[in-house]
């Protein structure tokens, strides 16, 4: 008899737990809602349904009861954001940059079209949490190294392994496009030069067999490198194309034009003001390097950079913003990726213009804007709740934030850190 009691109240507790942990639906009410593609909406509804929005818009004049939800979570004016995305980052793909076993970014090689960054991708990664902490929930893992350094893919920050994380594998190629130099010394001009014209002739011939292996339909032997470049010819995966410089940008274009490739996307871009019409023409999106750089030449305006996506906004260009940079840094440094669109907010952006660069303009030079980039219905249910505007370091506080649905922990070792000294020493 008293095991039957105690059997009763241990399934009743465990059904408890269950319903308890189990919140298929809810509803989030009196916020402001960033929806990310430009809209601001006062007084928030927004319904999420296991994985998806279901519903996002004013609270005003809706009858709550009838929307069928199983939780409520009234924001009392705080910030809901759509989650970031940082895009072109090494982020996961390494733990300790000067031991070189933990190095997956590259690997040996010129042309390595067929290298993947996904099964690479760890999300055991301690830099991963401090990440999510400034309200970044995908990021896309981009390879390193060479010519044509291999796919990336676009992983959620959150899974046991690459394959929970995964949210588009294989999204496009990456290319370092060859960059012309000249130097006042004519023996060393010469050399350059010499160098410049060795590795186009490469791409080149590489590009026009990857091509007629496309062009040939079913292959009698297979070869990985041009496998991996006919999704890049097909138009099911883009090509980032790596260019700074304003001549090497317009090569990079006319090099896109000239193989027909149908979804290029111009990566870096720090010279762009000066062939700004020619980028508008090609019709090709760009991600922006991280703007807290500076200019390549002396005589360039030391803002030249940080004024950059303004006026790409302004010539009513597609792009995104990036924090590529140094590669030991670049990892960590992607935390700060909001506040690179707070700095282009001083530069002339509006607040909503750039949070679409780190959101939905992000998800549509990608490719998965139907999925990600802003809350808007049967979109997934990623986004992130903070006490003030993102955009800004001193107001920026993230209290929660889902992926697809599901609350996720902002606990990290800093925070702990924090949390531990903040106590030791009595600060309030």
């Amino acid at each position: 008899m008293k095991f039957k009691k105690l059997y009763t109240i241990l399934f009743l507790t465990l059904s408890t737990i269950s319903f308890a942990q189990k919140k298929n639906k809810f509803a989030l009410i009196n916020g402001i809602a960033h929806v990310g593609n430009g809209t601001v909406i006062e007084n928030c509804l927004i319904v999420v349904d296991k994985d998806k929005f279901e519903m996002v818009g004013s609270i005003i004049g809706v009858k709550m009861n009838n929307l069928g939800y199983d939780t409520v979570i009234d924001l009392e004016g705080k910030h809901i954001y759509p989650g970031l995305i940082n895009a072109n980052n090494v982020l996961g793909l390494h733990d300790a940059f000067s031991v070189r076993a933990t190095r997956d970014l590259q690997d040996v090689g010129y042309i390595n079209p067929h290298v993947r960054t996904l099964i690479a991708y760890n999300t055991d990664n301690k830099i991963v949490p401090t990440i999510k902490t400034n309200g970044i929930l995908y990021t896309q893992v981009t390879p390193r190294g060479g010519m044509i350094c291999g796919q990336s893919s676009i992983m959620a920050l959150e899974g046991w392994n690459w394959e929970d994380a995964e949210l588009k594998a294989d999204d496009g190629v990456h290319m370092n496009f060859p960059q012309y130099v000249t130097r006042s010394d004519d023996d060393k001009e010469d050399k350059g030069v010499k160098n410049y014209n060795d590795q186009l002739n490469t791409l080149n011939a590489f590009m026009k067999d990857a091509w007629a292996y496309y062009s040939s339909g079913k292959a009698e032997e297979k070869n990985l490198r041009f496998e991996a470049m006919k999704g890049v010819f097909g138009g099911d995966k883009r090509l980032y194309v790596h260019v700074d410089k304003a001549k090497d940008i317009l090569m990079a274009i006319n090099f896109c034009k000239a193989y027909s490739i149908k979804n290029p996307v111009l990566v870096g871009v720090k010279e762009a003001a000066k062939v700004i019409k020619d980028i508008k023409n090609s019709n090709i999106p760009v991600m922006v390097v991280r703007v807290h750089d500076l200019p390549d030449k002396a005589d360039d305006d030391i803002d030249a950079v940080y004024k950059l996506p303004a006026l790409l906004q302004k010539e009513g260009i597609l792009f995104c913003l990036s924090s590529e940079g140094d590669i030991e840094m670049e990892a960590m440094n992607c935390r700060n990726l909001p506040f690179l669109a707070g700095s282009a907010v001083a530069y002339g952006l509006t607040k909503e213009e750039a949070l679409m660069s780190i959101s939905f303009n992000t998800a549509k030079i990608m490719g998965v804007d139907k999925k990600l980039g802003s809350l808007e219905d049967n979109k997934t249910a990623s986004f992130v709740v903070s006490e003030g505007d993102i955009l800004d370091m001193k107001s920026s506080i993230i209290t929660s934030a889902y992926i697809a649905g599901k609350e996720v922990n902002l606990k990290n070792q800093q925070t702990e850190l924090y949390l531990k000294y903040k106590t030791k020493y009595g600060i309030k």
